[in-house]
């Protein structure tokens, strides 16, 4: 700083000449305090360093000097070099959290992103997004639940593509996932009945239109009378849950678990690589912990007390309502027809069953129960049909009626037409017999 120059900022300018006013006696203390917001002690003590050091007396006095608060150089080093090497594509937030867990680092986390930034190790992220209407969260836990699932690499290299089933309270904020090999109908039974299990079952869940979770099947005549829409075997069982099924109209809509696999696409993933956890087991046991804390961290109260979850059904009831439920006729013989395969109905009483209805359900894990006036048969699995072979062709028949093509001979006369200038000679040659073709 040169001689004569003084360094001030804009507060200590505006309190210079309040101050000379109170020296000349223009003003009274207490009107300057009231005017620059200060208590009358520091007037005073403003007052006496302006008598005694003139106007450089009102400038701070740690300008130019290194913070109290300040980290040593040798903390900054490590901190930078341990990013560098364990955590180069973390940001800021999480790369602050792993510091303090496994290496006892506590930081803020706008000092590591100012560490980051100044080495080049974090650029920001500027997202814009598109205006959307805004919704208010619902009011009460349990009120709404909003499911998708991800597919992502969630273990890198290490492991295939496999998906994440994802559910978040729209009005806490918590979340429950589980990993699947994929997004299919026995993924979404499952985890819904582990949600409700844990949770309880909620009044209404919010999804997209996927056709595991809505039909796009147009409605026949009976669905007509009923004055009904077909359904999936998903919307069915909800239906019979009593949970209401709300389809969202755009990912922006969901925006609240669209945002979950945002996060947690960045963290889960580096958490798991930290952990090395290489196979889809070990990631679903890894999931219920990492989950605990995230709740603990990133949940929120809701604007209502109470807790909107119905209780689940106790045993197996659940899961004879988490399955695929198909309706079928009985035939005269007492047999039933289920993906290609021939159930032997045993009625009890011997009771015949012939062109009756009966309800088939297919659970997740492959098992089948026969129910007939919510009773269920016991049954017996026939051969399979054999199928018709097809006869071969007989041998008699001609070669030339074969669809298999036959060369012509080299002396031919196919083979015996030229192009180019030895078309000029073409009159001169003896013209074509159609009775040596037939000899």
């Amino acid at each position: 700083m040169n001689r004569g120059i003084i360094t001030m900022s804009q507060k200590e300018l505006q309190r210079l000449p309040v101050l000379e006013a109170v020296l000349k006696k223009q003003t009274t203390q207490v009107e300057a305090a009231d005017c620059l917001d200060l208590s009358t002690r520091q007037v005073r003590r403003l007052q006496r360093r302006l008598e005694v050091e003139g106007p450089p007396g009102l400038a701070h006095r740690n300008r130019r000097r290194v913070s109290n608060h300040a980290k040593q150089k040798r903390v900054r080093r490590r901190v930078l070099e341990l990013i560098r090497q364990s955590y180069p594509d973390f940001g800021p937030t999480l790369a602050c959290e792993k510091l303090g867990e496994r290496h006892g680092i506590r930081l803020s986390d706008e000092t590591v992103r100012q560490w980051m930034r100044a080495e080049g190790l974090w650029a920001g992220r500027r997202r814009s997004r598109p205006h959307r209407q805004w919704r208010e969260r619902c009011a009460s836990l349990g009120q709404m639940v909003q499911m998708d699932g991800s597919h992502h690499r969630w273990l890198e290299k290490r492991w295939p593509e496999f998906v994440l089933m994802g559910y978040v309270d729209d009005a806490t904020g918590r979340a429950y996932a589980r990993f699947y090999p994929s997004e299919d109908r026995d993924a979404a039974f499952d985890s819904f009945k582990r949600y409700c299990r844990l949770y309880g079952i909620p009044r209404s869940v919010y999804l997209d239109k996927h056709t595991i979770y809505k039909s796009w099947a147009k409605p026949t005549l009976e669905d007509q009378l009923a004055n009904r829409w077909p359904q999936t075997q998903f919307e069915r069982a909800l239906s019979e849950l009593g949970v209401e099924v709300i389809h969202a109209h755009s990912p922006q809509a969901k925006g609240r678990v669209e945002r979950l696999f945002r996060t947690f696409q960045d963290r889960l993933i580096k958490e798991m690589r930290l952990a090395r956890i290489s196979t889809l087991e070990e990631a679903n046991r890894f999931l219920k912990g990492f989950l605990a804390r995230y709740n603990r961290r990133f949940s929120r109260a809701p604007r209502q007390a109470g807790n909107l979850h119905r209780s689940a059904p106790a045993g197996k009831l659940l899961g004879q309502v988490l399955c695929v439920k198909e309706p079928r006729v009985v035939a005269n013989d007492g047999t039933i027809q289920v993906d290609g395969q021939r159930l032997q109905l045993f009625p009890p009483g011997l009771q015949p069953l012939a062109r009756k209805r009966v309800t088939v359900t297919i659970h997740p894990k492959g098992r089948m129960h026969v129910l007939h006036e919510n009773r269920e048969l016991t049954y017996r699995l026939l051969p399979a049909v054999p199928q018709r072979v097809a006869e071969p062709p007989p041998e008699s028949i001609p070669r030339m009626l074969s669809w298999k093509s036959t060369p012509p001979a080299p002396d031919h006369p196919w083979r015996q037409f030229t192009f180019g200038a030895a078309r000029k000679n073409q009159n001169t040659q003896a013209p074509f017999n159609l009775q040596s073709l037939r000899t």
